[in-house]
């Protein structure tokens, strides 16, 4: 705990005394003994009180809000890797995420997405997709077909008829969905999103308000189901996802084969 303090200390301090003081509108006015900028302009600028900023950025046990804690990452200037580490350092558990989409897909994970035998996709936090590989477009769906503004997963897989011919499996599939979204929710900056989001389900699925209504959260994205494939047949899948490292919101969906026969027929 000590070291976390001091790790603390040593974080704020170089993020203020890197940055420009003429960036934010201050006009040098006597000889700066410091380069960057002065504790009392970075409490002004994030609005809070002088003393409060001096004992957290001395390392004293100081218990600072999401909102502070906000506020000081605007203010000094954070990208989101620096802000995701003030997070843990200060409140020991992630940072919500990042109000600033990364719709852009790194050259390595864009190789995987190429090369791994399975079918595949990238998304954001908001659930749109990003990237996709051949086998997704020959057995799930061809995202390349789709407008981007209407590649959101969630909606999809809410209104497509290929889920809808199990209507209790559906309902199953529904409530696990929506039990996602509602942890995706909790961690959101952009809530005017999910907000808008979640009034489009409600005109778009029958069920998805009483789902919505129930206390169900899901962590992680994982699950089996089933799919019949045109020209193919049926293919038994189990997709599961990880985060992208360096990619705040990203996350990768694998679509494994459950069994040989459906590992076949994905070809």
């Amino acid at each position: 705990m000590e070291q976390n303090k001091k790790e603390i200390s040593r974080f704020l301090r170089n993020a203020r005394q890197r940055l420009n003081p003429e960036d934010y509108g201050i006009t040098a006015s006597g000889r700066r003994r410091t380069p960057g900028l002065r504790r009392e302009e970075v409490a002004s600028l994030a609005g809070i009180s002088l003393t409060w900023y001096t004992w957290f950025e001395q390392g004293r046990d100081i218990r600072p809000s999401t909102e502070v804690l906000e506020n000081l990452s605007i203010v000094l200037r954070l990208d989101d890797k620096e802000r995701e580490f003030l997070f843990q350092l200060a409140q020991g558990r992630p940072s919500p995420l990042s109000p600033n989409l990364h719709n852009e897909i790194s050259i390595g994970t864009r190789l995987l997405l190429d090369t791994v035998d399975v079918p595949a996709i990238v998304m954001n936090e908001h659930w749109s997709v990003i990237g996709w590989n051949k086998l997704v477009t020959k057995v799930l769906r061809d995202y390349g077909a789709v407008p981007p503004s209407e590649r959101n997963l969630f909606k999809i897989l809410l209104t497509s008829d290929a889920y809808k011919h199990e209507p209790d499996e559906y309902r199953r599939m529904v409530r696990r969905l929506t039990a996602r979204l509602r942890w995706d929710y909790s961690r959101a900056k952009d809530r005017a999103f999910f907000d808008q989001l979640i009034g489009d389900a409600r005109e778009l699925c029958p069920i998805f308000d009483e789902c919505w209504q129930s206390p169900d959260i899901i962590d992680r994205f994982e699950a089996s189901h089933s799919i019949n494939v045109k020209d193919v047949g049926r293919v038994d899948l189990r997709h599961t996802s990880y985060a992208i490292e360096g990619a705040l919101g990203q996350r990768m969906v694998f679509y494994a084969p459950e069994n040989e026969e459906s590992r076949a027929n994905q070809g």
